[in-house]
């Protein structure tokens, strides 16, 4: 019984160390027609500062075009002395061009093979960090995209991490992230992907877990940040990553933190629960109004229930789960997903909560060592699984489609379009 739930632990920190959820963000694509060396210096010598605004804008534009595809992007990567003009030039008295450079900067930072090349050649960090900095910034918002994209992978996280303490700080990045209107030109949301990537490393762990900092409790409220998804979804992206190390489980549970509310909240329904039912959940659980409406992005939905069921790892976690009378909710919640993959977690979690404590020795799921053959076992139980998940969705989105189809037909005939 156990085993599942041990190896469903084990998965979601393997997943989500592969950063495999979020996918890089990308800008714009134009053209793509590739340079030839001659064409390459003819260019570069076009993105000075003293160069006729007119006849930069048409550079960049068409650099802009080559860094909208895979190709171009590594074409321009073996040309370090156009990027380093390309990314002097956000500095530029026109704000056309400036946007452009920006535009190109995400386009090749959402590029792996790049990375290196942005934050070690070119160097693009400091300057970065330092116009994030300034509350009047035009493109903070590209500033966050670039840097959400870089910090993807562990490797180049690393650099960013680094490079933020030396110039920054990772304690203003939050105050930054956690101050509405720091920046009247833009939104900062990407912000929150640019957290939860850092938080793969255990330093930046360290800083956010710090119990005399109160950083956590400063980004439990974004979980329920109705004006981004973007935003919520890095939170709660920061907390999961947060909830792989077990030993801090006991204080995030604990009044100091209370983060069960923030978890649960966005999961919970309209639903009416029974008064004992009612009495045992935490007080901002209940008795929600009749409006109450839930997490509406599935992606979301699923990492908050893979938060939870990191939780259930310790004995700590799960006895407190158990004794806040979480199922009722997971139970109303289960009802109401229409999701597969979601549904299928809901119910990893749900095995947990209603199931017997593990045999002694296997308490801290965290810490158990599976064996080498029953991992296998699970794991292609696991892919089977996700197969069956995938043809299911599939078949659910086909029969939605033709359910909508009829419903058109339907109003169609009522208003007399078809006779």
């Amino acid at each position: 019984m156990w085993e599942p739930a041990l190896h469903e632990c084990h998965r979601i920190i393997k997943e989500v160390k592969q950063r495999n959820e979020n996918g890089p963000v990308a800008a714009h694509r134009y053209g793509d027609k590739m340079l030839s060396d001659t064409e390459a210096a003819e260019l570069l010598s076009f993105l000075t500062p003293s160069t006729r605004p007119d006849i930069k804008s048409q550079a960049t534009e068409y650099i802009l075009g080559l860094s909208g595809h895979r190709d171009g992007c590594r074409f321009l990567r073996s040309k370090p002395d156009l990027l380093t003009a390309l990314f002097a030039l956000t500095s530029d008295p026109s704000v056309a061009i400036v946007k452009d450079c920006y535009h190109i900067v995400i386009n090749l930072s959402a590029d792996e093979t790049l990375h290196q090349v942005l934050v070690t050649d070119i160097k693009i960090l400091p300057v970065l960090l330092k116009n994030l900095t300034d509350p009047d910034y035009l493109f903070s918002d590209q500033i966050c995209t670039i840097l959400s994209n870089l910090s993807r992978h562990e490797k180049t996280c690393r650099t960013v991490f680094r490079v933020l303490q030396e110039e920054v700080g990772l304690a203003k990045l939050v105050e930054i992230f956690c101050t509405e209107g720091y920046n009247k030109k833009a939104k900062l949301h990407y912000l929150g992907p640019l957290l939860s990537n850092l938080t793969q490393l255990q330093e930046a762990r360290n800083y956010i877990l710090d119990k005399n900092r109160c950083v956590v409790q400063r980004l439990l409220p974004f979980t329920q940040y109705q004006a981004s998804a973007v935003r919520r979804g890095g939170v709660i992206g920061t907390l999961r990553n947060c909830c792989f190390d077990h030993v801090h489980h006991e204080w995030l549970l604990s009044d100091a933190v209370d983060i069960l509310p923030f978890l649960l909240l966005p999961l919970a329904g309209p639903e009416e629960l029974s008064e004992e039912e009612n009495e045992g959940l935490p007080v901002d659980l209940q008795y929600l109004p009749e409006d109450k409406k839930r997490e509406e992005d599935p992606d979301i939905r699923k990492m908050l229930l893979e938060t939870l069921l990191l939780l259930t790892a310790t004995k700590a976690g799960r006895q407190t789960l158990k004794e806040k009378n979480v199922y009722p909710i997971m139970r109303e919640f289960h009802r109401w997903e229409k999701d597969v993959h979601v549904t299928a977690t809901c119910e990893k979690l749900v095995q947990v909560l209603i199931g017997d404590e593990p045999e002694q020795g296997m308490e801290n799921l965290m810490e158990v060592e599976i064996p080498a053959d029953v991992e296998d076992k699970l794991k292609e139980a696991d892919a089977k699984e996700q197969q069956e998940l995938e043809k299911e969705k599939e078949k659910q989105e086909e029969e939605e489609k033709k359910s909508s189809d009829v419903e058109r037909t339907d109003r169609e005939q009522d208003s007399g379009l078809i006779k």
